[in-house]
């Protein structure tokens, strides 16, 4: 028989009292809702097991207690009334405890420490830990430090202190008295969430079952802000981490874009080849505001704009097809410019039999390159973009990370240069470390002889760095570039921009100044 919570993929832990009753009334439920989708066709064979879960964890409840302790207070008036009460009770503890005190002022000394500028009330890198710590009291890390997330690696420090907080201030106690409002919470979430990945499913014409060896977890939190919204994958495997706000709602779109990535991402890696054949258009979009993954990434870039696609159908209705279109052109003037493309196929697959699964290719097949290139370029792209939902893990010494790449580019090793530029690419976070990272791998394309993969790059950061030095540098290679290829004026312009970009050096005027006396020739110039 048809197990719909197979095929939602929501597998979810119940105390056995209610089990049953939840899992007959959700059962027959989704069964009528997929007779209503697509007819009475035999429902698909139960398996043995499923991977997508909802759950509580002890673990981020210890950590997001310590916070909230610490003056983490982001969202608090439209929180749970729960997570006032946590608070309360371990203020309560603390002032009986000078142990417990002195436990919580170290916690608080190293999050103020690791708090990056301007990022104030960021618990982000404490999630990434805590999806990597084993449960309390021990909180053991399930990876070594050399294997954790960037982030999470930054702030490992805080499990030896939380370990001494939990103790003295009696976290297990509270746990246990908060405990069945947790639990009520995911039963309370089940079947709405289940709906959803159910629906979700059934548009594309997929089962769950399809991804074996794959995990889709959202872990609700409430002692969070309930505006946190935290997804990230690592591997194949994806995490969410929300909290209900004060009415007991979630963030639903959040869930579902990051469900059809987990769906559709897998997909992507079927066929690398077709998706190979379309990295041209990433040079049409590397001025757009988007994140710089999706501009390093085809298969990324692509599977973005299928999912807004997708969204855009899903989420408005279709009587409104204005709403769509806005939220189809919002898409593509942030630099995902295929989703109208994506859009209008979709309509065609709505009409047919044949599951995402096989249709993937289609849809990548059905991309005329030159035509959506020269929409592309037609793009007027918007200052800002919208955050991706789903991150990956951030690097945070971004500064460290390309001091060490400039170091082994100079020692000729251009192949760990290129990886250390690209991890800071991938965990994009402004400033002048995306320019920078751009600028190592346009030298390391100039010394491959790759010429339009080096243009592509320079051209990168100089539309992302503020730094004089990489600025002026920037432009002097793209003068290079473009007096070999013939192309005297636009050179010009660039050895001008060079000398106005302000870097004081002897050399980078030196080297402006040549390139406006004469044309460049290759092997016969300075370096920076």
């Amino acid at each position: 028989m048809f197990d719909p919570f197979c095929f939602s993929g929501l597998n979810l832990s119940f105390p056995h009292i209610w089990r049953g009753i939840l899992r007959q009334k959700l059962q027959s439920f989704l069964c009528f809702l997929l007779l209503l989708a697509v007819g009475s066709r035999t429902c698909l064979a139960q398996a043995t097991a499923t991977k997508a879960q909802l759950e509580v964890s002890e673990t981020f409840f210890s950590l997001a207690a310590a916070l909230n302790s610490c003056g983490y207070d982001a969202g608090l008036e439209s929180s749970l009334p729960v997570r006032q009460a946590v608070r309360a009770e371990l203020q309560s503890a603390i002032q009986q405890s000078a142990e417990a005190k002195k436990a919580r002022n170290a916690i608080c000394q190293f999050w103020i420490e690791h708090q990056e500028p301007g990022r104030d009330n960021d618990v982000t890198p404490y999630l990434s830990l805590a999806l990597d710590l084993g449960p309390p009291p021990a909180f053991a890390p399930t990876l070594s430090e050399a294997d954790l997330a960037p982030d999470a690696a930054h702030v490992l420090g805080v499990v030896s202190l939380l370990q001494k907080f939990y103790w003295t201030a009696g976290i297990q106690t509270i746990w246990k008295k908060h405990q069945a409002e947790y639990q009520s919470l995911v039963k309370q979430l089940h079947d709405p969430v289940s709906q959803l990945l159910t629906q979700t499913d059934l548009y594309l014409k997929v089962a769950f079952n399809n991804y074996p060896g794959q995990r889709f977890v959202i872990y609700l939190e409430p002692l969070l802000s309930p505006a946190q919204v935290d997804s990230r994958n690592f591997g194949r495997n994806y995490y969410m981490v929300i909290s209900p706000d004060r009415e007991g709602h979630i963030r639903f779109p959040e869930i579902r874009h990051t469900y059809l990535h987990f769906v559709l991402d897998p997909m992507a890696e079927l066929h690398g080849t077709a998706l190979k054949q379309l990295e041209p258009i990433l040079e049409d979009v590397a001025k757009a505001p988007m994140s710089q993954p999706f501009k390093n990434d085809i298969a990324l870039m692509v599977n973005e704009c299928l999912i807004r696609a997708i969204e855009a159908r899903t989420s408005i209705p279709k009587s409104n097809e204005a709403a769509r279109n806005a939220s189809v052109q919002r898409s593509v003037e942030e630099g995902f410019v295929l989703t109208r493309l994506f859009y209008e196929r979709l309509a065609d697959f709505e009409k047919e039999s044949t599951g995402m699964q096989n249709a993937y290719g289609n849809f990548l097949h059905a991309v005329d390159l030159e035509h959506e290139r020269k929409r592309a370029r037609e793009v007027a792209f918007r200052d800002q973009a919208t955050p991706e939902i789903v991150s990956a893990v951030q690097s945070v010494d971004e500064d460290s990370l390309l001091n060490l790449a400039e170091q082994k580019l100079a020692a000729g090793d251009r192949e760990g240069a290129q990886k250390l530029a690209n991890q800071v690419l991938q965990h994009n976070h402004g400033g002048d470390a995306p320019g920078h990272a751009a600028f190592i791998l346009a030298r390391i394309a100039t010394l491959s002889g790759k010429m339009e993969e080096a243009r592509v790059s320079f051209e990168q950061a100089v539309h992302t760095v503020q730094d004089a030095r990489i600025l002026a540098w920037s432009h002097i290679y793209l003068g290079r570039i473009f007096d070999i290829q013939q192309n005297r004026d636009v050179a010009v312009e660039h050895y001008r921009a060079a000398l106005a970009a302000g870097d004081p050096a002897a050399d980078t005027r030196a080297a402006a100044e040549k390139g406006l006396m004469a044309p460049y020739q290759a092997g016969k110039a300075a370096k920076p």
